[in-house]
């Protein structure tokens, strides 16, 4: 069954064009890798999934129905729509606006109006698993990067969404953070959900995804599992998500060799 249908999805900002006629189709429990450099487009077709942005021209299909403005102004289809699909944006700080972490990861599960007592379990449940339990209390806007990233991924994971987006997920997270939280994605649901990462990281693409696409120039150039994406050196290099490192050997001699920008700080 398929997931999303993305055809001949065009969007801009102004003058320039972000997604161009992009077309691309993400089956239903699958995990998805759109990579990509800064500015090839995966960042807005994240939002675009998530019904937060809409094309100017092609469509966003969602289980078969065309995402538009006048479908999310139903509340039956929008309430449910946000509660199966969860997006957690690279910057946390767009998503983080309550007095507390527990505020922040109840809002949701309050807004669709869920039993006081189940909430309480339910946000425990989720912060204990996230290890931030002991950040309850805290104002979210004077947390660290790494855990401000933890709570927002909470306040989208204590719903139980079928559907996860995430952009840049391991961004301004410490190794050891950025293992556990691969970890988890892995393990969460069972692998039975639906995960698309947005990412510009190739070094645990085969954790994280089963099938990739490469997007460029807000187009779709290529699509296949990660482990022949990562053997297409020509490729990497081509769509910028890797460069070419030059050194000079103690003879004089130049050389070269792909360079993974991930290996960057």
């Amino acid at each position: 069954m398929t997931l999303f249908e993305v055809d001949r999805l065009t969007y801009s900002y102004e003058r320039l064009t972000a997604l161009d006629q992009l077309t691309l189709s993400i089956p239903e429990g699958s995990r998805a890798a759109l990579l990509g450099a800064n500015g090839s487009g995966k960042s807005t077709l994240l939002r675009l999934l998530d019904g937060l942005y809409f094309g100017q021209s092609g469509a966003v299909r969602f289980r078969g129905d065309q995402l538009t403005e006048d479908l999310f102004a139903h509340d039956d289809f929008a309430l449910e729509f946000r509660r199966e699909v969860g997006l957690v944006f690279q910057n946390p700080d767009v998503q983080l606006f309550n007095p507390t972490v527990f505020d922040e990861v109840a809002f949701s599960p309050l807004q669709l109006r869920w039993p006081k007592a189940e909430i309480r379990e339910r946000v425990d449940e989720i912060l204990d698993r996230l290890r931030i339990f002991h950040l309850k209390d805290r104002v979210p806007h004077r947390l660290s990067g790494g855990e401000k990233k933890r709570v927002a991924l909470a306040s989208v994971l204590v719903l139980d969404p079928a559907v996860l987006l995430l952009d840049e997920p391991t961004a301004a997270l410490d190794p050891r953070s950025q293992s556990q939280l691969i970890d988890l994605l892995v393990e969460w649901g069972g692998g039975a959900k639906s995960v698309i990462t947005a990412t510009h990281d190739l070094r645990d693409l085969g954790d994280i995804a089963d099938r990739c696409y490469v997007l460029d120039g807000g187009r779709l150039v290529a699509e296949a599992p990660p482990e022949e994406i990562l053997r297409d050196s020509e490729l990497l290099q081509r769509t910028n998500l890797v460069h070419a490192h030059r050194h000079r050997h103690a003879s004089g001699a130049m050389h070269s060799h792909p360079h993974s920008h991930s290996d960057e700080r």
